[in-house]
């Protein structure tokens, strides 16, 4: 079980790289996007988010059921955002602030949140 959460684990971490690595190669740029990279970053952090949970509940580890919705919610935001802006010509500049903003809370609701 611990193989299959630290693969799980390091798909996740994945996943936010897809995300804030073009959201940062893009801070500078006058034309703002959501790239099919940060799309995909966001489905694979929901994916393995949820499996996350799976495989903590597998374990017998219960994790705080307030802290994963708001994750949860957070990255359904997220993925709902990329999807819905990812074909859209033009500058999405409001999206692409959304989606590295709510990347970022999520990361902090992850580490500070005991």
């Amino acid at each position: 079980m611990d193989a299959l959460r630290y693969i799980l684990l390091i798909l996740h971490l994945i996943g936010m790289a897809a995300i804030l690595g073009p959201f940062l190669g893009q801070w500078t740029a006058k034309t703002k996007s959501i790239t099919k990279t940060m799309v995909w970053g966001a489905r694979a952090q929901l994916i393995t988010g949820l499996g996350l949970v799976g495989v903590a509940y597998a374990s017998d580890h219960e994790p705080d059921h307030v802290k994963i919705a708001v994750k949860l919610i957070i990255a359904l935001a997220i993925v709902a955002i990329c999807e819905a802006t990812s074909k859209k010509s033009g500058s999405v500049k409001t999206a692409w602030w959304l989606v590295g903003g709510l990347t970022v809370a999520n990361i902090v609701v992850a580490v500070v949140w005991n």
